[in-house]
Formats: structure tokens, sequence, C-alpha cells
């Protein structure tokens, strides 16, 4: 059987350098730990139409949107799980369906068009989303290195921060070396907030004190805009 989750929470982003990443680090020592995972690298396969209906859509910033990508948190064999999700936000508020089945069943059920070997409401939910916007294909590969902090309270409060935001448009394998193009500079990290509820005081003083207000940034909508900026100067960049 395979394993299903969904969330329902709000995600606040932040742009911060690295003075102000290790402020806030500093902030929540109190408050917050390190996963145990440390600091992994994401593996992200974006699925999309022939025109990027998906992300064209997502960047017109409307009030329902949606994506659907396979997720891994290390390199993967093809007995390994990964995560089959459906991202949505609506109002502000983002809905996240996730499957986690092995990843060759996963890669033959996209490659060949064939439904997922999995019946339950969200792998239901998975099928209609591909049968709605049809010959949905691998449009980008996204990677990031990730350290996630969780609250010591045993609330659902949450804190990410990613760095090293790479994309590239081949070679669309969860196992296959992190390379591709850069998204954010070296010395930039992209800080995530996830919470059902609202954010903790200190976080908010610390928010305020060091003059860090919320930002607008879609990694796959970056990498978007990159594309089309590399398709005005004349091709794509095939990385």
């Amino acid at each position: 059987m395979a394993y299903q989750m969904t969330f329902k929470r709000y995600e606040l982003k932040y742009l911060l350098n690295r003075q102000e990443k290790e402020q806030v680090l500093l902030a929540m020592q109190p408050y917050m730990k390190l996963d145990d995972y440390g600091r992994t690298i994401i593996r992200n396969i974006y699925f999309d139409t022939d025109t990027f209906r998906l992300i064209r859509r997502s960047l017109e910033k409307p009030v329902y949107k949606e994506k659907l990508r396979i997720r891994s948190y290390k390199p993967v064999q093809t007995s390994d799980p990964v995560f089959v999700e459906i991202k949505k936000k609506y109002k502000s508020v983002v809905y996240k369906r996730r499957l986690q089945l092995p990843e060759e069943k996963v890669m033959e059920s996209f490659q060949t068009g064939t439904p997922l070997p999995v019946h339950s409401q969200i792998g239901d939910e998975i099928q209609y989303f591909r049968d709605y916007y049809e010959n949905l294909h691998p449009s980008v590969f996204l990677s990031y290195e990730r350290e996630a902090y969780y609250s010591l309270d045993g609330s659902d409060f949450r804190v990410t921060f990613d760095e090293n935001i790479l994309y590239r448009r081949k070679d669309f394998s969860l196992g296959s070396e992190i390379y591709g193009v850069s998204l954010l500079g070296e010395d930039r990290t992209l800080m995530e907030i996830k919470t059902s509820g609202g954010i903790p005081l200190w976080m908010s003083e610390t928010l305020t004190k060091h003059h860090l207000y919320k930002t607008s940034f879609s990694k796959y909508g970056s990498a978007y805009q990159c594309m089309l900026a590399e398709s005005l100067q004349g091709g794509y960049n095939n990385v």
C-alpha cells in the first residue's frame, strides 16, 4: 500500500543574505532544532504541458493554482521510495497531497502514461490532474540544499533554509548528479516559514527587528522566467 500524506498550511518566503540568516538562526536557538536529516539535497522533477500552461498560470498570481512534481530527499535507486505530489494554493493557503511509491513504479507510470499502481483518494486526484491537463511531461529538474528546523514546543511550526537552488532541462533522473543553472547568488538563502496557525511572537519580533519582509519567490517560476530570458537571447540553455 502506498504511503499517503496531506498538508494544509501557510508558507511565507523571505530572501536573506548570509548575515541575515545568521541573525535568524541565533534567534531560533532557544525555540527550534535542526531535524535529524541535517543538510539534505532535495531533487524535484516538475511536470507541465508543451506550452508551460501550469507555470504560466501560476505566475499570473491567481486565487487558485496547482503544480505536479516528483520529489526525493536523496539520490535514489529504482526500488527506493519517492514522492508524487500535487501542490495547490488557494487564497494564500497551501495544500499538499502526496503519495510515496517506488521510483521505478512512478517513472514507469509517467513514461507510459498509465495510472499509478495505487487506488486511493490521493491517487485518484493525481490521475484526474494528469487527465485534465493531458500530455504532461518533465519540464524542469530543480535541486537545492535544505536545512529544516522544527519547533521544540511540539507545534507544526517549521522553518527551512534553501540554498544552491539549481535548475536544468535535461537528465530528469532522481538518481542523477547535481548540476544546473543557479537561481540565487552564493550568499543568498530562501527562508520559508511553514505553519498552520500564526507565527510565534519571538519570530515576529525577529523579522521586525532585522527588517525582513515577505517576498514572492517560486523556484519553478524563477526557472521558467530564466528560460524565457534565454529564449529571447537566442535559444534555451540546454543545461
